[in-house]
């Protein structure tokens, strides 16, 4: 049995569009890579054509890995959700009890995480802590450099 993996609509669309790129120009330019070096005679001393051997490997397992993960994909609306906890979607404002700042992050899924807008996946350690947690809770987060405690102050769905 095959696990379902949890995205946001937008994070479906961005695989979506990745693989559309992969499929109508990356495979095409390296196929016509591939034939470019062999023209250049030996093939056993060739690098343009081995390292054109290895993208053209590398491009087709990215489509097969993004194919897997489409076919897998559990799409979640986040503005459909209504709960007063913190799951899957969530963008969530959180006060840091340490040092008196405020960051707030969207949990997302794996592939669609990125810090530098917010966006942290549902299986990091802050991610994973934060979910079924409500507004007002204290949560303790075992981070690399020890423990962060965090007071959740606002929930949103969007």
């Amino acid at each position: 049995m095959t696990q379902s993996i949890p995205m946001t609509r937008e994070g479906y669309q961005r695989l979506q569009e990745e693989l559309k790129k992969l499929i109508r120009e990356d495979r095409p330019k390296v196929v016509q890579d591939i034939a470019e070096a062999r023209g250049h005679g030996d093939l056993s001393e060739n690098a343009e054509y081995d390292a054109a051997k290895e993208r053209q490997a590398f491009i087709e397992g990215r489509i097969q890995e993004i194919n897997d993960k489409l076919s897998r994909a559990q799409v979640i609306n986040p503005a459909e959700l209504d709960t007063d906890k913190v799951v899957f979607g969530a963008r969530v404002t959180l006060f840091d009890v340490d040092s008196g700042n405020e960051v707030t992050y969207q949990i997302v899924g794996e592939d669609e995480a990125d810090l530098k807008f917010g966006k942290i996946s549902v299986t990091s350690p802050v991610g994973k802590a934060l979910i079924g947690h409500k507004l007002d809770d204290e949560v303790t987060v075992k981070i690399p450099s020890g423990l962060k405690t965090y007071e959740i102050i606002d929930i949103k769905y969007e």
